[in-house]
């Protein structure tokens, strides 16, 4: 379960220390009844900036962040571990960085952390390590964080509390006609109504984050809840009345394509022409002859998204070539291959082995 800033901090800077009270009540039930809870919570900025005195939040300057995030990340763990402590439940802290997951090797090691505490009875708390990362190496909210999250524990469903109850036709801020939409059964169908605006103005997500965090989900087969956080005991709100809007989740790829599915950084692309587009649907590996167009500075083993000709995204692999090779020898045969690399050449740009279709 996600817990956004907007939730936990006022925008003075104050805990919602009642509100707070009521959520652990609903995870220590939660706990209680059976099941294992991992928590993402945000707030560690906000938090942070306050005691700091720093202006616009802690948001001024990429170092206020940092500074904010390494104070308020005590305050914040202290404030978990203390609530729950009253329940009789151990908290453990795991700060993260996207790299944790975006490599394959962290990933499992993170995996496997979660796995081991979860066996013991913790709840572990989550939240990105804002104090060292950067624009360039973030995920950038934490909605995809629990995302990733979800997938490396081999969750059973993500919860995402929201400071709104869920998707909407509209922005219902500003169209009074927009409906809650209740169940979303294809992704790509309701991208478009996703704002980019965090109501509060203290997070960095917004519904686009909300949908990109399900989208990433969806690969491992978890379905994903956007739930209104902010009324008292929202989690037993949302079990007893199913009010938000759930997506629900496919059948699950293979661990390590859902881990590729939800990979962020990616190091080029790849357009293909339409021949190669029905090659790839038709579970084929991606050749050489079918690419006509070569993006980025990407090496051997990178993540490169896989297009049509039309710039839509089909696929997401890992490129058997270096930049270089790849345009070398993009839309030649086979046969040609050798001559043009001078060694022998692998069987594919990407091996249906190493890619994953979105």
């Amino acid at each position: 379960m996600k817990v956004g800033s907007a939730l936990l901090v006022e925008k003075s800077g104050e805990v919602r220390r009642a509100w707070l009270e009521t959520l652990v009540a609903d995870i220590a039930a939660a706990h209680a009844g059976g099941q294992q809870v991992i928590l993402v919570s945000s707030g560690a900025i906000a938090l942070g900036s306050r005691r700091l005195k720093l202006a616009k939040g802690g948001r001024a300057s990429l170092e206020d962040a940092q500074a904010a995030a390494a104070t308020g990340q005590i305050i914040l763990a202290g404030l978990w571990a203390e609530l729950l402590g009253k329940h009789g439940i151990v908290a453990a802290q795991m700060l993260v960085t996207l790299g944790d997951f975006e490599d394959r090797r962290r990933f499992l090691n993170a995996s496997a952390t979660l796995s081991r505490l979860l066996s013991l009875g913790v709840v572990p708390i989550l939240n990105e390590n804002d104090s060292v990362a950067t624009e360039e190496i973030r995920f950038g909210d934490n909605d995809r964080l629990a995302a990733r999250a979800a997938q490396a524990a081999r969750a059973d469903a993500l919860v995402l509390l929201s400071d709104i109850d869920g998707l909407y036709t509209a922005n219902p801020a500003e169209d009074p006609a927009a409906e809650l939409i209740p169940t979303v059964s294809d992704i790509s169908a309701v991208a478009h109504m996703a704002s980019r605006a965090s109501s509060s103005g203290m997070g960095s997500g917004g519904m686009v984050a909300k949908v990109e965090a399900a989208r990433i989900a969806h690969a491992a087969g978890i379905p994903v809840a956007i739930v209104a956080g902010a009324p008292a005991h929202p989690l037993k709100q949302f079990i007893e009345t199913g009010h938000g809007t759930i997506f629900e989740a496919p059948d699950p790829m293979t661990s390590r394509k859902a881990w590729l599915a939800g990979r962020m950084q990616v190091e080029g692309r790849l357009t293909l022409d339409a021949g190669a587009v029905r090659a790839l649907k038709g579970g084929k590996s991606l050749l050489a002859a079918g690419v006509i167009g070569i993006e980025g500075q990407f090496r051997r083993g990178d993540a490169v998204d896989v297009l049509d000709e039309a710039g839509k995204l089909l696929a997401r692999g890992l490129v058997g070539y270096d930049a270089a090779d790849a345009r070398a020898i993009a839309g030649k045969s086979r046969e040609a291959l050798r001559e043009i690399l001078g060694y022998a050449p692998r069987s594919a740009m990407i091996h249906r082995d190493q890619m994953v279709m979105l």
